[in-house]
């Protein structure tokens, strides 16, 4: 679905009861996660910082749904949904948050460097904006050797005002290359609001038409929208149509850290996207499909039993140990031939 936001089709032959049903798990999934992060926190069994992502599980549910296995993903610090959505266990996810060795990376990375190569998630990455390069190096790798995999890169509205958005965006155009941009645009460049940081109102697909790309702007908090628009723009760029830009408008609820009360938004914005919510939209949707509400609550518990799980497993999990400061930092497993 192209275009300007507004309301979805509603037919069901295009996404399915399966699909739907496995979108909205997720979701929920994502909810009951971050929720669970940010209690975990308070309980001080996670230290550092973390960036949570309630109010935007739709665009990681309505993304991860339109790729495939073998398509890569690149996304931010406030990734934790989209690595859940890609497929990584819940238990790994959360053990690397909560640094233990049972995490995806033995709870070396953390937060903010969640990566899973076996789920196809490159990295997530706490530089703003450095990543979307990087994305551009994968999907000039896949054309180089003539697969036909597709790099999904997830960013913020911050973003799009740095120098390596243009570069990125200026080469994917110039050379075709099977990468999508997903702008996950909730309004704020951390403290500050993107209207008052940007000449454009839509700080990425306004400047779409700078690359020769086209303007799509989305519902972000809409999985069937996300999908929709996702699949078209990777069905493109695999066929060797090139790139894709879109922006999808969505609402972070919480503040932009963990140590951020949000006091700066206006009062009465919060109450208003929390109408939207993306959940309340979708289990909606579900019921107005004539999804029954007893398989609606058996993926709602599937979720809700998942982080319940995953929690008891990693309270049990050892920390990261020392010993693993040095290691997988070069391509021989550690940094000794530069000393």
């Amino acid at each position: 679905m192209k275009g300007e936001e507004g309301s979805p089709d509603r037919a069901n032959d295009d996404i399915g009861e399966v699909r739907r049903l496995e979108m909205y798990r997720m979701q929920v999934l994502i909810r009951l996660f971050e929720e669970r992060v940010q209690g975990l926190y308070l309980e001080n069994l996670i230290t550092g910082t973390t960036h949570l992502m309630i109010g935007q599980e739709a665009v990681s549910a309505g993304t991860s749904a339109a790729m495939r296995d073998g398509d890569l993903m690149f996304c931010t610090y406030r990734g934790h949904g989209h690595v859940l959505a890609r497929g990584a266990p819940a238990d790994k996810v959360l053990g690397e948050i909560m640094g233990r060795d049972n995490g995806l990376m033995r709870g070396k990375a953390g937060s903010m460097h969640l990566t899973s190569v076996e789920h196809g998630v490159m990295g997530s990455f706490a530089v703003i904006g450095s990543h979307l390069v990087l994305a551009c190096g994968a999907a000039w790798r896949a054309r180089y050797k003539g697969q036909d995999d597709v790099t999904v890169c997830v960013y913020g509205d911050g973003a799009s005002n740095i120098g390596a958005f243009h570069e990125a965006l200026n080469l994917a155009a110039l050379w075709k290359l099977p990468v999508v941009f997903l702008c996950e645009n909730n309004l704020y460049q951390e403290y500050s609001r993107i209207a008052e940081m940007s000449a454009v109102e839509h700080p990425s697909a306004d400047r779409a038409g700078s690359y020769g790309l086209e303007r799509i702007v989305i519902d972000g908090n809409d999985a069937d929208v996300v999908f929709r628009a996702v699949s078209a723009a990777i069905e493109t760029a695999r066929s060797g149509g090139g790139p894709a830009i879109i922006e999808a408008m969505t609402y972070r609820q919480s503040g932009h850290s963990r140590a951020d009360p949000a006091k700066y938004r206006p009062a009465g914005e919060l109450d208003l996207w929390k109408e939207r919510d993306p959940l309340k939209l979708y289990k909606a949707r579900l019921r107005e499909l004539g999804i029954e509400d007893d398989r609606i609550a058996e993926v709602e518990a599937q979720s809700r039993d998942a982080v319940n799980e995953a929690t008891e497993a990693c309270k049990l999990a050892p920390l990261s140990s020392p010993d693993l400061i040095m290691s997988n930092l070069w391509a021989d497993g550690s940094c000794a031939w530069r000393n």
